[in-house]
Order: structure tokens, then sequence, then C-alpha cells
């Protein structure tokens, strides 16, 4: 059984309504937790993979941008 892509699952989970904090991100890992739309932690996503440490980097300059 193949690992789910973590680009794709952290998009469905914010396409849901839901929110994520990312608690750590380097150039080797990022871990994220995925929270309800109020707020609460619900699951932890760990990765090291890099379209998704990538796109959390550009998720968080649009929103220094904003």
């Amino acid at each position: 059984m193949s690992e789910e892509d973590p680009v794709v699952r952290l998009g469905r989970w914010a396409d849901s309504g839901a929110d994520y904090r990312v608690v750590h991100l380097s150039d080797e890992a990022a871990i994220v937790d995925l929270c309800t739309c109020h707020g609460e932690p619900m699951e932890r996503l760990e990765s090291s993979d890099q379209r998704l440490i990538e796109y959390l980097r550009r998720d968080r300059l649009a929103e220094e941008l904003d």
C-alpha cells in the first residue's frame, strides 16, 4: 500500500474548511498539525517530501505578503 501524497492530503484538508499549523519547517522535513476549523489539532503530518516543504514555504510567504 502506497503512502498518500502529503501535498494532496494537506490540500484536501484545507479544502474541507479545516486549518493547519506548521510546527517545524526545514530543508529536510516538515511537521504540520492538521487542525479543526476551530484550531484544535486532530492529526500530525510529518514528511520529508520536498514538494510539501516548498508548498509550505510558498504558503508562508503568501501569508506574509497579505
